[in-house]
């Protein structure tokens, strides 16, 4: 049997003979199936073609991604044995690299279009995986391994802390590393602060590719939690969208900036 890949999502569904009729990520109106129909690969024909870099990105952490571009084209980070999101594809070379960097003990992710291959992680590197318990219904492959946290707040180690805020998944989550950034701190945001390609700036969506926009009242409810966190630097989902400096300020006009425009007659 065989852990089925979904081709447009990257996630990773339970051992079977077969692939599933659709993938419930892409059918959900925040994602979306691919333009030629339900596609399903596996982790052996996608390391054929594909490779992972991995990258420092400043010192302690490190970054790592699929190239070509897989899926939604994620990259991971790495920081103090926390992988921060998760890519599907995981081979050997990759294996090596991040136990040169540290290994992995946790994983935490964002929200459920990064849950890739996370139980393929956590296995391969003995690791247990923290998801909000507003996303479990997103899980398509269970593993003891998943401890889902609630409330608003979770401490992962000295230094990290996962944050709650909502918007583009119930649950959605980012993490706050204390230490980045020169000791200012960085957010891992992934998406649900979604670096734009003006990186002086970020927006909110309730989804990405389908262009629908959150709530006026829900950004700003976003905007309160952000505003009580201290950092200095944003990591975003890709390689390319991140805020080097000043970026709670960013942040925050940011959100103020959305509120207005959707509240403008």
């Amino acid at each position: 049997m065989t852990p089925f890949i979904c081709v447009t999502c990257g996630t990773q569904y339970p051992h079977a003979d077969e692939p599933p009729d659709g993938c419930a990520i892409c059918l959900d109106e925040r994602q979306y199936v691919g333009h030629e129909g339900q596609r399903w690969t596996t982790m052996e024909e996608l390391a054929r073609d594909h490779a992972n870099r991995v990258e420092e990105l400043e010192p302690g952490l490190t970054g790592i991604g699929t190239e070509p571009s897989f899926a939604i084209g994620q990259r991971a980070l790495l920081v103090d044995g926390l992988l921060w999101d998760c890519i599907t594809l995981l081979d050997e070379a990759t294996v090596a690299a991040v136990e040169v960097a540290g290994g992995i003990r946790t994983i935490a992710i964002s929200h459920p279009h990064y849950y890739s291959a996370m139980v393929e992680w956590a296995e391969r590197f003995e690791a247990g995986v923290l998801l909000h318990e507003a996303d479990r219904e997103w899980v398509m492959r269970p593993s003891e391994r998943i401890e889902f946290w609630s409330g608003e707040r979770r401490h992962v180690a000295d230094g990290l802390e996962l944050v709650r805020l909502g918007g583009h998944f119930a649950g959605g989550t980012v993490c706050l590393w204390k230490a980045g950034s020169g000791g200012k701190g960085a957010l891992l945001s992934g998406d649900i602060v979604q670096v734009v390609s003006d990186r002086d700036w970020v927006s909110f969506m309730y989804s990405y590719p389908n262009l629908i926009p959150l709530p006026a009242r829900e950004v700003e409810r976003i905007r309160g939690t952000v505003d009580q966190l201290e950092f200095d630097r944003v990591y975003g989902a890709w390689w390319d969208r991140a805020v080097a400096e000043d970026a709670k300020a960013k942040v925050l006009r940011s959100a103020d900036r959305y509120v207005a425009a959707m509240r403008e007659d």
